[in-house]
């Protein structure tokens, strides 16, 4: 039974929020708006009469005092006594109330006054000249300096009745309005506690009837949610909310058998089927986490809302990010939540009061949970140290990083935002949190601070570098530490999962197992493993109708036809290799120029980072590039090199794959390189050559495609050569291999790797 509150308990309930202001205005708000109205014309009408009462009883005080002093007056002005008069008027002086009194002569001229009113005879009144005309006693309120001041006059006569002159009474009124204010501040204190107690009198009655029951339905929702029974406040049957609770834990019931159920049938399908797909990766979610929640966390979104600069409309879109390419499809299959950063200029516009959504827009598989950054910290926790830091330093580019201690104490808020924003969704049990890359090294060990119990895992989906480039980072030790505080760790490659191990054994105090590729510190053992990361099969399809007009209108647009075409797909860095790739398509018209108007390089690139001045400088350094080389080949209707700069869609990319006799990665240091595994996915009629560089994970996978050096321009064009030269039958071959691989080791297949791994490290703590 909850009792009522004390004063004291209500006034910190309702400071700290719990019972919004607005609703108890909206519920007492009638009330107050009669009651204040009542009071009001009520306190008008009582100041009103006590002014009345108050002057009445000053002008029958003044009227009495005119009339004794009259007598007196009427010698002094029949003698022409001036002494006498002054005498008469000087009696007044120190009165409380009565101001002061004033004689007149019969012309109306001011014979003696009271000091403090010495400034009286300036004054010119009409009601005096009344008096002298009609003989009769008059009063008046008029403003003498800065006071409201009451007179009352009255004629001195001679016992023949001839008017000899006035005697003026003149009385201060201020003690009047100051009754007057005293009553309304009276009023005006009693409207305001009256007012005061029907709002707490509300809130009491709102929080007693309503919110207490609805705080305990929430709280039980909660801990029926994240399963923790035991924390579940008790509802009895008979309570308002207890027959709804009883309906709940009748469906949940039906749920978990139902789960359960589905979860027995599912491992049952997972031995039969062979290759990965998404309904497989949904079996293998429902026999290894049943009702565990899955929460994955990235900076990019798989999803942002967007306005139109040219329509002005919101539009969804998916960004250009190889991590969502790789994610999204994984979490259609799984459900739970994704946690990113709200970066569209409408983002806001459509999340509910949890800043959630659920994604996609046209069928709803999870869930997106974004998190807002300021313009501040996204310039310091993205653009600085992620992006500035640790993006060159992993990259072996030749581009120098840099650190700066303000990015580093943003990146390290940011990530315990994002921390934070995780342990807010995880279940009370059987938690799996998916970090992803590099921006979040920090996280894992912050959320097992607050959930140890949750399973964490790290995916680093670029190269790490050797001991002595990563070294250079001043913040190696609490980077190192914060990814170890994950249970597993997962590379593209087994060549990162050695640096990382070689540089956690140098640089940190830990013990590494190399037979078990794990890593042990301060008692905490963490796997390090590699997990290939791929695609899912949107490329791999027959082309449509649709298709077939798109790449027709692109052939025409661009002048494609009868030409051996080549394309790149990239985002603008200087990872990728685009500067060397356009050098080697100039290198390969020198050496061969039969292949000159037979032969168009297609560039599709998407600006990025366009705040850092290193992204900048090469976006322009590539425009110059282009110009340079088209202009020097350029014969009225042929250019070797068409540079498309834009955002380009995956469905606006997929023609372009299909058009490319040959797909150009010239990646100079890239984790996997998801771009040479679309374009052999789109490749269904066998007919495409893949230039791959020997710098990318992907070429560790897809052996069949021209491994070159990009850093070797002769290399590069001859490779470009041997493309443009293979024949159909070994294209065919090639192909039929590299496809094969990318069928079996799908990203549903890199999604259960983890997953299963995850579960594996999860039922080896229970036992």
């Amino acid at each position: 039974m909850v009792g009522p509150p004390s004063w004291y308990q209500l006034a910190v309930f309702l400071f700290k929020g719990k019972v919004k202001m607005k609703k108890i205005l909206f519920f007492t708000l009638p009330l107050l708006i009669i009651v204040s109205v009542v009071i009001l014309l009520f306190g008008v009408i009582q100041v009103h009469s006590q002014e009345d009462r108050l002057m009445d009883d000053l002008r029958r005080k003044a009227e009495t005092v005119a009339e004794s002093v009259e007598l007196s007056a009427k010698y002094v002005l029949i003698n022409n006594d001036m002494s006498g008069a002054l005498r008469l008027v000087g009696k007044f002086q120190n009165k409380r109330r009565a101001q002061g009194a004033a004689i007149y002569g019969k012309d109306g001229r001011l014979v003696a006054v009271t000091e403090r009113f010495k400034d009286w005879k300036d004054e010119d009144r009409q009601y005096h000249k009344d008096v002298l005309k009609k003989k009769a006693a008059k009063d008046n309120l008029s403003k003498f300096k800065k006071i409201y001041v009451y007179s009352y006059i009255v004629p001195v006569m001679d016992d023949k009745g001839e008017l000899l002159g006035m005697v003026e009474m003149i009385y201060d009124t201020s003690y009047v309005f100051a009754r007057s204010m005293d009553t309304w501040k009276s009023i005006i204190a009693t409207l305001v506690v009256l007012v005061i107690s029907l709002i707490l009198i509300a809130a009491l009655f709102l929080r007693q009837m309503f919110m207490v029951p609805m705080e305990k339905l929430t709280s039980w929702f909660k801990h029926f949610q994240n399963g923790e029974s035991s924390k579940m406040p008790c509802i009895g049957k008979k309570d308002d909310m207890g027959g709804l609770v009883s309906e709940v834990e009748q469906v949940a019931l039906s749920l978990k058998v139902a789960r359960k159920t589905v979860s027995d049938a599912a491992s049952a399908r997972i031995d039969k089927e062979e290759i990965w797909t998404e309904s497989k990766l949904k079996d293998l979610v429902h026999a290894k986490l049943g009702d565990s929640s899955l929460v994955v966390v990235s900076n990019r979104e798989p999803f942002m809302h967007v306005i139109d600069e040219k329509t002005g409309k919101v539009k969804c879109v998916r960004p250009a990010s190889g991590v969502v390419t790789a994610i999204d499809p994984i979490m259609r299959a799984c459900g739970g939540t994704w946690v990113a950063q709200g970066s569209g200029n409408a983002d806001r516009q459509f999340v509910n009061s949890k800043d959630k959504l659920g994604v996609p827009p046209e069928d709803i598989r999870y869930i997106l949970k974004r998190v807002w950054l300021t313009q501040e910290e996204e310039e310091g926790f993205y653009y600085g140290f992620s992006n500035e830091g640790l993006w060159p330093l992993c990259h072996i580019t030749h581009t120098r990083p840099i650190f700066r201690e303000t990015d580093w104490q943003m990146y390290k808020e940011v990530n315990r935002r994002f921390a934070d924003s995780v342990v807010e969704e995880l279940p009370a049990k059987n938690a799996f949190v998916f970090i992803q890359d590099y921006h979040f090294t920090l996280a894992g060990r912050m959320i097992k601070e607050k959930r140890p119990d949750a399973t964490v895992a790290l995916f680093w989906h670029i190269p790490w570098p050797n001991t002595e480039v990563f070294s250079i980072c001043p913040y190696q030790q609490e980077i190192l530490d914060g990814m170890l505080g994950c249970d597993l760790i997962g590379f593209h490659v087994q060549y990162h999962c050695n640096n990382f191990l070689d540089t956690a054994n140098r640089l940190l105090e830990c013990r590494v197992d190399n037979e078990k590729n794990s890593i042990v510190r301060a008692g905490k053992e963490t796997l390090v493993r590699p997990f290939p990361i791929s695609i899912d099969s949107q490329f791999d399809s027959a082309v449509s109708a649709g298709e077939s007009v798109e790449i027709e209108k692109i052939k025409n647009d661009l002048n494609l036809k009868d030409k051996i075409v080549a394309v790149g797909v990239d985002r603008i860095d200087y990872t990728k290799g685009i500067v060397e790739r356009v050098l080697a398509v100039d290198r390969f018209l020198e050496k061969y120029p039969e292949y000159k108007g037979r032969f168009v390089f297609v560039q599709l690139s998407a600006p990025s980072r366009t705040k850092i001045t290193r992204y900048h400088d090469l976006s322009e350094e590539i425009d110059q590039l282009v110009e340079k080389k088209n202009s020097k080949y350029f014969d009225g209707s042929w250019k070797p090199i068409i540079y498309l700069k834009r955002y380009f869609t995956p469905e606006e990319i997929k023609p372009y794959y299909r058009i490319g006799d040959i797909c150009i990665v010239s990646s100079l240091h890239d984790g996997m390189n998801l771009v040479a595994k679309e374009y052999v996915a789109a490749k269904t009629d066998l007919s495409g050559t893949l230039i791959l560089s020997k710098f990318t994970g992907a070429s560790r996978e897809l052996t069949d495609a021209i491994a070159v050096n990009p850093y070797s321009i002769e290399e590069f064009a001859d490779s470009i050569k041997t493309a443009c030269e293979m024949s159909a039958e070994e294209k065919r071959q090639r192909m039929e291999s590299m496809r094969r691989n990318i069928q079996e080791h799908n990203v549903y297949r890199w999604a259960a790797n983890i997953i299963s791994e995850m579960t594996g490290l999860q039922k080896k703590w229970t036992l």
